[in-house]
């Protein structure tokens, strides 16, 4: 998404108090109640780089570039394309990740802005990228007011991410009207799956109204060529802005018999649906885990939110189909990540699994978490900034966190050790992570060292890849 000025933010309490009976217990609890009032008297954990770790820079100067996302090509694991903001780029690897190229051409060349890119690869190997466009005339804020042109849509490579189609294809577009209704936040995922529906394509997103938001959601069966009119899948809608009561952050799995399974948020509230005919009807809206507000404040930076993030083990021998949600939410003062799990298809989900790995109540937030499963071993990956080095909370690393035992616990990776100061600027809404045959890849935005930016301007940020290896 992108952001706007009037953006409000819920304000994090971290308070603390105890009590006690006798003077012996009431040190105790005191020393504690100080802890957590004031984190800094609690030691930093340090954690351990996962193995192979290898970072890379993929964009050589700062620029205004944040919400990456990331695949891995499941006929041809050795290539990767990472994507991002502002206005549609991409990067190939055919390496693993090791050297990486940026194809030109990719934004659409008669829209002023693009972005919130979304990739996935489909069962042939083609490379979809998915992205909002919009042209940003008139009087701008979040919601496009003022004439405009916009929409959604989608560009292919057919040949794994080297080179892209020279047009881009509408999914849903808006020609000519003020920019009401305005398309956002699109998600992309393919049925790569030996089901009914493998190589359908589907995208899902929030569309803003001045009365609502709503989850909108469209397919395709040609490979990306056409698609669905837009089928609005959101039972309940949400508040018409860009905060804690929208319906928002959709995400969206394939199981290994073509079954879609789709979430997203709304009033503290994460919501499942299920399509097991290639996305035509959909199952009743239910919702299935209670959150915290998952639009918050973080320090030093201008928004941050906690979106549900879907992700499926397919299952192999004895290892059944396993649903993965993760979210971030301040339930225990600080953010958090945390994940639950379905063994059910969805009918039941675990409690709720803390995904970083510090102590409650240290002070520290984690936030822009995303989730990926390996499906050859049924590892769980979530990836997330993380502030557990900084006692003032304000710089950020990057983790990795893994579980190997169906999501009951999570190991905590280090894979950047110099944190950075955003400094209060848009950070974007995610980052993206991808697993593949042990191979682990993640993909984020950082702020580089540097002067400050003039006031309204904007410093420059930059996307880093991350590879962890545990073959």
């Amino acid at each position: 998404m992108f952001y706007r000025r009037d953006s409000r933010k819920a304000v994090i309490s971290r308070n603390a108090c105890a009590a006690s009976r006798g003077r012996p217990r009431f040190l105790v609890i005191c020393l504690f109640a100080t802890a957590a009032v004031f984190p800094s008297l609690l030691p930093a954990q340090t954690l351990a780089p996962p193995p192979g770790v290898k970072v890379v820079q993929l964009t050589p100067q700062p620029g205004y570039f944040t919400e990456p996302s990331i695949a891995i090509n499941p006929r041809t694991p050795a290539e990767i394309v990472a994507a991002y903001q502002d206005n549609a780029h991409v990067a190939f690897s055919a390496d693993g990740g090791t050297n990486w190229m940026t194809p030109s051409g990719i934004a659409p060349a008669n829209y002023r802005v693009s972005g919130d890119v979304s990739i996935a690869y489909d069962h042939r190997g083609h490379a979809i990228l998915c992205y909002m466009a919009f042209d940003k005339l008139g009087t701008f804020n979040y919601w496009a007011h003022g004439a405009t042109r916009s929409g959604l849509f989608v560009r292919r490579s057919l040949d794994g991410g080297r080179t892209w189609e020279a047009d881009h294809i509408p999914v849903i577009q808006h020609a000519t009207e003020p920019g009401i209704p305005f398309e956002d936040k699109p998600y992309i995922a393919a049925d790569n799956s030996a089901g009914p529906y493998a190589g359908n394509l589907y995208v899902g997103w929030t569309r803003w109204t001045l009365a609502d938001s709503q989850i909108l959601f469209s397919r395709s069966t040609d490979g990306g060529a056409t698609w669905s009119a837009p089928l609005e899948i959101s039972a309940h809608r949400g508040l018409p802005r860009d905060d804690n009561g929208a319906a928002e952050g959709f995400s969206g799995a394939v199981g290994p018999h073509g079954t879609l399974y789709v979430v997203w948020a709304l009033r503290d509230q994460i919501v499942f649906r299920t399509s097991s005919d290639g996305g035509q009807t959909f199952s009743a809206e239910r919702n299935i885990l209670e959150t915290a507000p998952i639009m918050f404040q973080v320090q030093n930076v201008a928004r941050a939110n906690g979106f549900p993030v879907i992700a499926l083990d397919p299952g192999a021998g004895t290892r059944p189909e396993r649903l993965y949600v993760a979210w971030s939410d301040y339930r225990h003062g600080g953010v958090d990540v945390f994940c639950s799990t379905s063994v059910d298809r969805g009918r039941t989900w675990s409690d709720a699994v803390r995904v970083n790995s510090d102590p409650i109540h240290n002070g520290a937030d984690h936030f822009f978490h995303w989730l990926a499963v390996d499906p050859s071993d049924g590892s769980a990956n979530a990836i997330f900034y993380d502030r557990r080095g900084d006692p003032s909370n304000r710089d950020s690393t990057v983790v990795l966190a893994r579980s190997t035992d169906d999501g009951k616990s999570f190991i905590n990776y280090a894979w950047t050790t110099k944190a950075f100061n955003p400094g209060g600027i848009f950070m974007g809404d995610y980052t993206g992570i991808a697993a593949l045959g042990g191979k682990v890849y993640g993909v984020w935005t950082e702020k580089p060292p540097g002067p400050a930016a003039s006031p309204g301007q904007h410093p420059g940020t930059v996307i880093k890849v991350g590879v962890a290896d545990f073959r």
